[in-house]
């Protein structure tokens, strides 16, 4: 496996990645409701994937030219996405693409890195180092909660 910076050709399957983890993988954040998935799928396009890959710094895991997974870090210290392909669950994705991003926040100087965690993914942060930073709070769709969480790198 390869933990790449995302271009441009990437975000066609990149979105597929992301739309099918967020449908198959989070059903205890979504429930299976219609709108809940329709609203948080609704900026999952190649369109706002190719804008994100210029604006932000977003990187991929391959296997034989195939995405395995998607994580994005802002300038700010803040995760944005960390999403698996169903396939390739537990099999060290997310945790090599957490790391990359890590190593990102690290070089340009960012000291404590921060996200919204899923209820699905909370369990995954916290055996990664990570934090609550507060009490968990209605997800963005209204469905389910997200958790602020923090982690200080060193």
């Amino acid at each position: 496996m390869q933990i790449r910076e995302a271009f441009i050709e990437d975000a066609e399957e990149a979105c597929q990645v992301l739309r099918r983890s967020i449908v198959e993988l989070c059903e205890l954040d979504h429930g299976g409701n219609t709108d809940a998935l329709d609203l948080w799928l609704s900026n999952k396009t190649p369109r706002n994937l190719r804008r994100w890959i210029t604006e932000s710094h977003v990187f991929v895991a391959a296997e034989e030219g195939v995405i395995l997974g998607v994580a994005a870090i802002d300038n700010s210290g803040k995760i944005t996405l960390n999403y698996v392909s169903p396939g390739a669950r537990f099999r060290g994705v997310s945790k090599a693409l957490i790391g990359r991003l890590e190593a990102r926040a690290l070089e340009f100087g960012v000291r404590t890195v921060t996200l919204e965690s899923t209820a699905t993914a909370r369990g995954f942060y916290l055996s990664a180092g990570y934090e609550e930073l507060g009490p968990p709070r209605l997800s963005f769709f209204g469905k389910g909660l997200c958790y602020p969480m923090g982690k200080r790198l060193l």
